[in-house]
């Protein structure tokens, strides 16, 4: 009998603790953010205080939430960014990996368009027309932005239509390279916003891009993406072309070549 007490208690820990490992999944709890109130948790899961508790005492033997004084029960950092480090300084290191990113980027955001529109409900519609003004608001002040906030504050636009597709793995998929994702932003940002006509291009794209998810227009979202980005990366090629041509130039006429 008292095994049977056992079994069943740990039967709805078990429970209780995957469905909140279901909230995390699907970005409605992120890492590091504190969890709701032992109330509103109950109330939201519909169970007890004490099928709570010890749900949330197997998330903590599974690594996935922690417990602070103080502080109470957050979600812990799920990946462990000491073994990605080396790998994501080598990436960082090599100036090429910066059209690689551009090619996964076209495929992972031209997807995630496509399934935003598709799926997206209203709350993350009002959640992406904050990020989509709070982006537009950044490009008004012009030359005074500073481009890092500015890459920030574009990245977080492209990543709210990303929780809008409602695929979990797309999410964390885009979410675990955010370092390397903000390089090739901040290259667009710092090389093309100071150029009018590629600025007015991004504009009318970033503009395309979020009426078409909106107006659940799922094709037209998904080309959006990609010809944003595709865009993206033939300009900042013709940059590199320009400096290179300036380069060799300056060379014949110091009588190098």
């Amino acid at each position: 009998m008292l095994s049977e007490k056992h079994n069943d208690r740990r039967q709805v820990a078990d429970v209780v603790a995957e469905r909140i490992e279901r909230l995390i999944v699907d970005g409605v709890l992120k890492v590091g953010q504190a969890l709701p109130s032992e109330r509103r948790l109950c109330e939201k899961l519909g169970i007890s205080r004490s099928a709570l508790r010890e749900g949330l005492r197997v998330l903590r033997g599974r690594g996935i939430i922690e417990t602070a004084q103080g502080r109470g029960s957050f979600v812990a950092q799920l990946s462990d960014s000491h073994d990605a480090s080396p790998l994501m300084h080598l990436f960082n290191s090599q100036p090429r990996t910066l059209y690689d990113l551009l090619e996964v980027r076209a495929l992972l955001e031209g997807e995630s368009a496509r399934l935003a529109a598709l799926r997206g409900t209203e709350a993350d519609f009002v959640l992406l027309r904050r990020r989509y003004e709070e982006m537009l608001a950044a490009h008004a002040e012009g030359e005074g932005a500073d481009p890092r906030e500015h890459a920030r504050l574009d990245h977080a636009f492209h990543l709210a239509i990303c929780e809008a597709s409602h695929n979990p793995v797309l999410v964390h998929t885009l979410r675990s390279l955010t370092d390397l994702m903000l390089s090739t932003v901040f290259a667009s940002v710092n090389n093309l916003y100071h150029r009018p006509a590629p600025k007015r291009q991004i504009d009318r794209q970033h503009s395309r891009l979020y009426h078409a998810v909106t107006e659940r227009l799922p094709e037209q979202a998904q080309r959006a993406a990609r010809d944003h980005i595709h865009s993206i990366r033939d300009n900042l090629k013709e940059i590199e072309q320009e400096e290179q041509r300036l380069v060799r130039a300056t060379m014949r006429l110091e009588g190098w070549a």
